[in-house]
Formats: structure tokens, sequence, C-alpha cells
């Protein structure tokens, strides 16, 4: 399958109507609206999966991409920098009480620069039992500008590494600053991967046609996720708990009709600032309540991709 692909037009000779030209296409899956989809149930009949997203991110210093927190500055800008260290020096570890309080397991988004910067992180994270999702080398660095050998490597690296260090092989990435090229998902398939988050297009996992097979797209949030909310759009903490509780309520509800999945981005340079701390606990605290209700399957991305692939290898047609 080539990386692009026109979908063929009724009128392909050169005199066609502008208004009828064939759009350039991924051709990695086939429009399908959610209400027109097979029904299925998640472990245990439930009908709304939830899971964490814990992005875990180490940035070179003086050099390259960073997720900007305050004012600008040129390199080294220490002002943006320390304020994303602060994450992993405190806030992740803020993070994992919490998330060891009530009981959640998660998925562990990691930078494998991390095992050279601070190892007693992931260490502490595999120690959970949470799930391994390989997230780039660093978040300095996108991978949409590598040709197709380069960002190979990167995969394979990557995988090789999270193996090496913590004896868990990744199924799931996720691309720093979900940057993709053309050729992402197809090198995803041949390495190995069984699924992407990059996709952030739809509540239900969508199976990816590659050319090397079949690649799992899992919902992850654009909007259910501390960066864009709290730093691009100057949202308080206490609205965005508020945007979880009711991003969950709804869905839930929603649910009754379609099995859906709903995934929680979280950065503990943002979200593990003691006052937003606060406000994410109480947000987590009303989903875990549903969950100890029984009324949700309480998961991981891998779990997901994994349920889909078991029980449902060709997609919901």
């Amino acid at each position: 399958m080539p990386l692009h692909q026109t979908r063929s037009s009724p009128h392909p000779d050169s005199a066609s109507p502008l208004a009828e030209r064939a759009l350039p296409h991924h051709g990695l899956f086939d429009y399908r609206p959610i209400h027109q989809r097979s029904d299925y149930h998640w472990p245990g009949g439930q009908r709304l999966a939830v899971y964490i997203g814990f992005n875990l991110e180490h940035f070179a210093f003086g050099d390259g991409l960073g997720a900007c927190l305050g004012p600008v500055a040129p390199h080294p800008d220490v002002l943006n920098y320390a304020w994303r260290e602060y994450g992993n020096r405190v806030g992740a570890w803020r993070c994992l009480e919490l998330f060891d309080r009530l009981g959640l397991a998660a998925g562990t988004i990691l930078n494998t620069a991390l095992y050279d910067h601070c190892p007693e992180l992931v260490a502490a994270c595999v120690a959970r039992g949470d799930e391994l999702i390989a997230h780039g080398h660093t978040n300095a660095e996108r991978q949409a500008t590598m040709d197709p050998a380069a960002e190979g490597r990167l995969l394979a690296d990557c995988r090789a590494r999270i193996a090496r260090e913590s004896g868990v092989l990744p199924q799931g990435w996720l691309s720093p600053w979900i940057s993709e090229s053309p050729a992402t998902p197809h090198l995803l398939a041949a390495t190995g991967y069984g699924y992407t988050l990059n996709w952030c297009h739809d509540d239900q996992p969508v199976r990816m046609a590659t050319q090397d097979g079949p690649l799992w797209s899992v919902p992850y949030p654009q909007e259910l996720n501390d960066i864009p909310m709290i730093m691009a759009r100057q949202m308080d903490a206490k609205d965005f708990a508020q945007m979880v509780i009711d991003n969950f309520d709804e869905m839930l509800e929603q649910s009754r009709a379609q099995p859906l999945v709903m995934g929680i981005a979280l950065h503990p340079y943002i979200v593990g600032q003691p006052y937003r701390l606060r406000h994410l606990r109480r947000a987590l605290e009303h989903i875990a309540r549903a969950r100890d209700a029984g009324g949700i399957w309480w998961t991981t991305p891998g779990a997901i991709a994994a349920h889909m692939q078991e029980n449902h290898p060709h997609g919901h047609a």
C-alpha cells in the first residue's frame, strides 16, 4: 500500500470539475461513523474503558525542542528547562503517590533518555506494574524530519532499550510532539509495535492497515490533556479537573450505546504542581468511585489493543 493514496474519482479525466477532485488519503483506514459499527463489550461486560497516559519526558539542555511553560529565552533557556525538570524530580513522584492511593495503574509514556537521567523514576513505574509505552528518546526532537532509515532505527532502538533496561517489550508508541512522517505507521508495524497513540480521531480503537500488517490506533486525547488545556488555553486546574469529571460522566452515558475509550493525558511538570495536584485528586477520586462500583474498566492502552486483537482482529465492521 502506498504511503499516501488518492481515492478513485468518478471523473478520472483531466477535465473533472474541481469540486469532484479526490483528495490525497492516508490509506490506513476508511470512514465509518460510530453509530454504524458492530457492538461489543470490554472485559467484565463493561462499556467504558478508562486509562491514564502518564508522560515522562526528558529534554536536552541548551538545545532542541522543549515545552515552553514561561517566556521563551535564548538557549540555554534555564527557566523553561528547570520548570520541566520539576516533573521528574518532584511532580511525577507526587502523581505516583496519588495513583497508589487510589489503586490506579497507568500507561507510562517514556523517553528512553530517562534511563540515563533518572532511572529510579522508570523503575518505580515498573514496580507498580504500569505499562511502558515508547515515546522516542527525547522530547527535544521530532521524528517527522527523519528519513525512513533513521526513523526505523529510532523505533527499534527505543523498543530494544526498554526491553533491556526494564525487561518488558513495549507494544505501544506515542511520537514526541505527536509528530509523524508519512512512513511512521508502516514503520511501527514493521518494527513490531502493536498500536499507536498518535491518531486522535475516534473514541474507539481503529484497526489501521499498513504495508506490514495491522496496527491498532488506540484513542489518546488532545482535549483531555493538560498541555493544550492548561498551558495553551490557560485553563485553571480546578476547571481542568471539572472537565475530566464532565467528560467521564458524559462518556459513561454515551457508552450505553457503544463501547468507548477515555484517555487522560498527564504531564507531571504540569499536574504535579501542588495546587493542580489537589484538583486532579478530586477528578481521579470521582472516576475511582465508579470503578469501585463496577461501572468501568480501568485499564491501560496496551490492554485495550490486546483485547481488540484477540476478540476483534478485523476491527468493528
